[in-house]
């Protein structure tokens, strides 16, 4: 059974029975206010990733390992710092075949230079295969500073 066009179309209703209906409002103010939580929240989140992964104030690249004899690795680095009038101090660390930290030395960077170059050697207490900087900061532990 087909049907036809005046069984398909919308009812039309009586004018004036059910009101004029809603006014068309404008929902130009909703696009702005979501337009501006989405920029606030955009800015906190780039404030955030600045801060946490912008360079470091004092950063410390390997140059150069070697092991030494007695379960020893002697590692060159260089240390770059952004105020070269404060002390620092660098982490570095020997480690293992399995790639365990086997060995830990926290090396004091004095105030100087704003590029360094420094040795030290890690003793270990197995055999080490590598050495590499673990971390720099300009927080001195007060055995590492000098009176």
């Amino acid at each position: 059974m087909a049907r036809g066009p005046a069984e398909t179309a919308a009812p039309v209703l009586p004018e004036g029975r059910y009101g004029s209906g809603r006014a068309p409002t404008s929902r130009r103010w909703r696009r702005w206010l979501f337009l501006a939580i989405a920029l606030l929240v955009s800015g906190v989140i780039a404030w955030v990733a600045y801060i946490n992964l912008g360079a470091a104030p004092i950063d410390a690249e390997r140059i150069a390992f070697s092991e030494k004899p007695g379960n020893a690795m002697e590692i060159t680095i260089n240390v770059t710092r952004d105020d070269d009038s404060r002390p620092g101090v660098c982490i570095v660390r020997a480690r293992d075949k399995t790639g365990a930290e086997s060995g830990r030395k926290e090396l004091l960077i004095p105030a100087g230079a704003k590029y360094s170059r420094m040795t030290t050697t890690i003793k270990s207490i197995g055999e080490p295969v590598t050495a590499d900087v673990f971390g720099c900061s300009y927080d001195i532990p007060r055995y590492l500073s000098t009176p």
